[in-house]
Formats: structure tokens, C-alpha cells, sequence
């Protein structure tokens, strides 16, 4: 029987899932990377979930990769075959259409780091650390590192971060505005789920699909980012939202986009 490394919960129109391998510090092994690409396939067929809020247990959020795995699956093919599957797990999460809220309790280390930027709204506890240490192995920063971290807090401080190895406080973090908030430990997930809540309130789908727009902003001429806007609009204001948006906004009430959505 497999172990239940990765839980998930739906609570109202959000799901949550919550990395529960404390005694490994949440590592990054096979198995849990398969049941993590389970859940967000779940955040992604299912309509009615509108956010989703991805969190840990235990005093580590992830420690990152399975040391003891990478002893003996580092050879060429092993790596290769494993980066193949990052297309089953990670980049659904990264490309989810709905908004994604991580919760980020202890040290998020080397891709447990990577795995804490996939987030559209990063939420730290107090005593969170946010640990590069890949050149600590030798390794090159994986889990979409490279990819969300210059984006996040630009190219010089990105390098500064990930050549020093020098580990970010929570309030470091928010400062250089990789964090959205910061609050004590023990309300992380009261905090990142109140936030999924607001988030599935919202125009979620629209949301989504300003995900996938912004995505290509730093690769897209403006010429060609206008043209997605445009095509974008053109959907969004298609959409069950975008009409009930509207009509609130003329009513003077407050808008129900879930109830809108669950109509369309």
C-alpha cells in the first residue's frame, strides 16, 4: 500500500494540499512528486475548485531533492528521465489556470524553494527560511528556480542569492518582494487559506487566464503582448464573470463570480 504522502482537501470552492512527509522533511521523492501531480490534476479537471492552497506539515516546508535518491539515479539517463516527468507535476502547477497560494512554514530548500515560487501569492511564517542550496551540491537551481526567480526579484539579485547560498529570512523575503505576507508561524494556514477563499471569490477564471498572458510578457514583443490582450479580452469578456462583474459594478452591489461561473 502506498503511503499517503501528499493530502488533499477541497473546502468550499478551494483545494488544499498539503505536502505530509514530515519525517522526510516533505523531500522531493518519486512517489510524493506523483502524488503531488495527482492532486493538481484534481485543481485542474475539476470546474468547482477555483484556487488552490498548497502547504506542508511538519517544521520543514520541503527539504528539496531525495539525497539518498541522487546517490544512486545521477547518472545521465536517471536525471534526464526524471526532468522529463517535471511535465506531469510542476508545470501543470506552474500553468494552473486558477490562482495558487503556497504557505510556507520552516526552510524551503534547493527545489523545495523552486516549488515555493510556483506560487501567485507566497504567504511565509515568521521563522521561514527560503535556502538556495544547490551550488552546495554542485547541482545547477532546478524546480523552475532559474526560471521564477529573476522574474521575481530581477537578474542581479537572483545571481547574488543563488552564488552565495545565502538563505533569505521571511521578512528578507518580503522586503525584496518575493513574499506577499508575512505572519507567525502558527497561522499559516489560517492566513494562506483565508487568502485562497478570497481569491476563489473573485473573477478565478479570468484570473487564470491573466496567468497564462503574464507568463509570456518578458519573451513577447509589445506588439504581440497588445494582440494577446486583445484576444484575451475578447474571451474574458465572453465569460459568465465578466457579465456579472458588470452588472454589479451598475447595481452598486458586491459581485458573485462563483455563482455566476457555476451558472455558465
Amino acid at each position: 500500500m502506498t503511503n499517503q504522502l501528499v493530502s488533499t482537501a477541497t473546502k468550499g470552492s478551494v483545494l488544499v494540499i498539503k505536502l505530509c512527509s514530515p519525517e522526510n522533511r516533505n523531500s522531493l521523492t518519486a512517489e510524493l512528486r506523483k502524488q503531488l501531480g495527482d492532486a493538481v490534476e484534481l485543481a485542474e479537471n475539476d470546474r468547482a475548485i477555483r484556487s488552490v492552497f498548497l502547504t506542508s506539515d511538519g517544521p520543514t516546508f520541503c527539504s528539496g531533492g531525495d539525497l539518498r535518491m541522487l546517490q544512486t539515479a545521477c547518472d545521465p539517463w536517471p536525471v534526464h528521465r526524471r526532468f522529463r516527468n517535471l511535465s506531469r507535476w510542476l508545470t501543470p502547477l506552474i500553468t494552473l489556470d486558477k490562482p495558487v497560494v503556497v504557505g510556507v512554514r520552516g526552510a524551503a530548500v534547493g527545489g523545495g524553494m523552486g516549488l515555493a515560487l510556483t506560487a501567485d501569492v507566497l504567504i511565509a511564517g515568521e521563522g521561514a527560511k527560503f535556502i538556495p542550496g544547490f551550488f552546495k551540491l554542485g547541482a545547477l537551481p532546478d524546480i523552475g528556480t532559474m526560471y521564477h526567480l529573476p522574474r521575481l526579484i530581477g537578474m542581479a539579485r537572483a545571481k547574488n542569492m543563488l552564488f552565495s547560498g545565502a538563505s533569505l529570512s521571511a521578512r528578507e523575503a518580503f522586503e525584496l518582494g518575493l513574499v506577499a505576507k508575512v505572519v507567525p508561524d502558527d497561522q499559516i494556514e489560517a492566513a494562506g487559506f483565508a487568502e485562497a477563499a478570497r481569491l476563489a471569490e473573485g473573477p478565478a477564471e479570468v484570473m487564470g487566464l491573466a496567468k497564462t498572458l503574464m507568463a509570456r510578457s518578458f519573451e513577447t514583443t509589445l506588439h504581440d503582448m497588445f494582440a494577446f490582450e486583445g484576444l484575451g479580452q475578447a474571451l474574458a469578456m465572453s465569460n459568465p464573470e465578466f457579465r456579472e462583474g458588470l452588472t454589479a459594478a451598475l447595481e452598486s452591489r458586491r459581485a458573485d463570480f462563483e455563482g455566476a461561473a457555476a451558472k455558465g
